[in-house]
């Protein structure tokens, strides 16, 4: 586990708590974590529209929180290492928001 980073803290808050579609990309930070994926296989592992999906990725990659390998529709999106460094303040913001991933997925797959 790393310190604290005061800058990922405040662009989490920002692009999960104070603007529309938080939890769809926390849902996104939270699967690239698990495993990257191309917008299809989020789309569907979320099952979330695949436009969204598309919107959602290019806000995340905008704002460094993911990054792409490979091109257009074929390319793979996985959480940017520095992110990856700090994911316990993902964890917390998410729990404060009350976004409850591990819930979800469980149910999903029982």
């Amino acid at each position: 586990m790393t310190g604290d980073d005061p800058e990922l803290r405040r662009l989490l808050w920002f692009l999960l708590g104070a603007s529309r579609g938080g939890e769809n990309r926390a849902k996104i930070i939270n699967e690239l974590h698990i495993k990257p994926c191309n917008l299809n296989q989020l789309s569907r592992e979320l099952q979330l529209d695949y436009r969204s999906v598309q919107h959602h990725i290019e806000v995340l990659k905008k704002n460094l929180i993911i990054v792409s390998s490979g091109e257009r529709y074929g390319a793979i999106y996985s959480i940017h290492p520095w992110v990856a460094a700090h994911y316990q303040i993902f964890e917390e913001i998410c729990g404060k928001l009350s976004f409850n991933f591990a819930a979800a997925r469980k149910a999903k797959h029982s």
